[in-house]
């Protein structure tokens, strides 16, 4: 058996340990799959591979850096998949590969990819936000900004009262007439019960 092609079969589950049993296979397809978990170090007994293809599934950890010592690849696959860490070092048949060997991992980082490996933090590394930090707005700058905005609304008009005199006889007519209004309010659901009642 000089290959083995599995890609776009639906498989689940882990790549299995026993792949390092087709130590003479020449090809090896997995891509277009379900297979999660990482890429097994039994790989390394792969010694006569020339084509591998992990390409679309849903692998994740690092690419292990033994790899390089596959010296018969000629192909070489891992895109889009959600493995981490930094792409294989360029030296031997690995100098030969290009971004899409690796491009679809968005935590993976490397010289071909577009992710710095400076600019990828660990979790552990990344600065923590308070939950007032993480919210919609910082609630001290609300404050300042409403009660500037309240006191600039307040001054404003102030100011056209004083200086336009048509608008300040409408505004005392207004609270007059609203004054007037709670007066008789006032009066009629408060103080004529009590005096119906001879208070």
């Amino acid at each position: 058996m000089s290959g083995v092609d599995l890609s776009c079969n639906l498989l689940t589950g882990g790549i299995p340990s026993a792949i390092e049993n087709l130590s003479e296979i020449h090809v090896l397809n997995l891509l277009h799959n379900n297979l999660i978990g990482s890429i097994p170090t039994t790989f390394l007994m792969l010694k006569q591979v020339e084509s591998l293809d992990l390409s679309y599934n849903n692998l994740s950890g690092t690419i292990l850096s033994q790899l390089i010592e596959l010296n018969s690849l000629a192909v070489f696959s891992v895109s889009h998949n959600n493995l981490s860490g930094t792409t294989l070092e360029q030296k031997a048949q690995f100098g030969t590969f290009e971004e899409s060997s690796y491009e679809g991992n968005p935590f993976l980082c490397g010289p071909l990819l577009r992710n710095s490996c400076n600019k990828i933090g660990s979790p552990s590394t990344l600065p923590h936000h308070s939950s007032e930090e993480e919210g919609f707005m910082d609630m001290g700058v609300f404050y300042v900004t409403f009660t500037v905005s309240f006191i600039i609304a307040f001054l404003g008009v102030v100011a056209v009262l004083c200086i336009n005199p048509y608008w300040r006889r409408e505004w005392f007519r207004i609270v007059e007439a609203y004054g007037t209004s709670c007066y008789y309010f006032v009066l009629d659901c408060f103080l004529k019960p009590f005096n119906g009642r001879g208070v």
